[in-house]
């Protein structure tokens, strides 16, 4: 039903979704290598990939964005070393990291993996059905490549308190974006070494970086110990 009225919507709020698109402020990727080390002694093998959380947006510097929070929670956790790599780029839908970052994966096989996508295929043109496949052969190509990771999906945000959307945008996108949610929890629930990862957290302004769209790093660091917690939780 959530689905449907979206669809019907949609020709009323295209001239505010355009709007936004076009006067929203642009932040940069993250400064700083994709890749990185922490920690001594057994270096875990970390992957990040997917959207603009991965690729740091709203953050100064990867090592201050949402994997080299992880790798700095995770090396604690483990009382090790973490060897971190992020593959996201902005904006990319499921279908883009599936057929664009993917065919990118290094060869050596990762331990743990934190994918993050959902949030383009809300605000773009993506159907249920698609995403579901998406999401099906993200999770089935990840686990081919690493067999014994751990798997730990990203939520999707609570798109209804996004301060950069207007209403009723926003409450639109809100409603598709727990629709979409509650797809990725389905499919996760019967899949072995896969964790959910919700991010269910209170959308206070102050919690977002200044374009009222992404995460600010204190946001970043707080998800990044949820994320470490559910993947060492997982593999236990």
């Amino acid at each position: 039903m959530r689905s449907l009225l979206f669809w019907v919507l949609l020709p009323l709020l295209l001239p505010q979704a355009l709007y936004v698109r076009k006067n929203a402020p642009r932040f940069a990727p993250a400064d700083g290598p994709s890749n990185g080390t922490l920690g001594y002694g057994k270096q875990a093998r970390l992957l990040a990939i997917g959207d603009s959380i991965i690729a740091g947006v709203g953050a100064t510097t990867l090592s201050n964005a949402l994997v080299g929070q992880t790798a700095t929670a995770l090396a604690t956790l483990l009382d090790g070393g973490v060897n971190w790599q992020a593959l996201g780029v902005s904006g990319y839908s499921s279908e883009k990291v599936l057929n664009r970052l993917l065919p990118k994966l290094p060869e050596t096989k990762f331990d743990y993996v934190i994918l993050s996508v959902g949030v383009n295929d809300v605000t773009g043109l993506t159907t249920l059905r698609q995403w579901r496949r998406n999401l099906n052969f993200l999770l089935s190509r990840l686990q081919a490549h690493s067999p014994d990771a751990v798997i730990a999906v990203a939520g999707l945000p609570p798109l209804h308190g996004f301060p950069l959307l207007p209403q009723p945008l926003r409450a639109v996108f809100g409603m598709r974006g727990r629709t979409f949610d509650e797809e990725l929890r389905k499919i996760l629930e019967g899949l072995p070494n896969c964790v959910y990862a919700p991010l269910d957290f209170d959308p206070d302004p102050s919690q977002f970086a200044p374009d009222g769209y992404h995460p600010s790093e204190e946001s970043y660091a707080v998800y990044g110990q949820h994320l470490a917690d559910k993947l060492i939780k997982a593999n236990i």
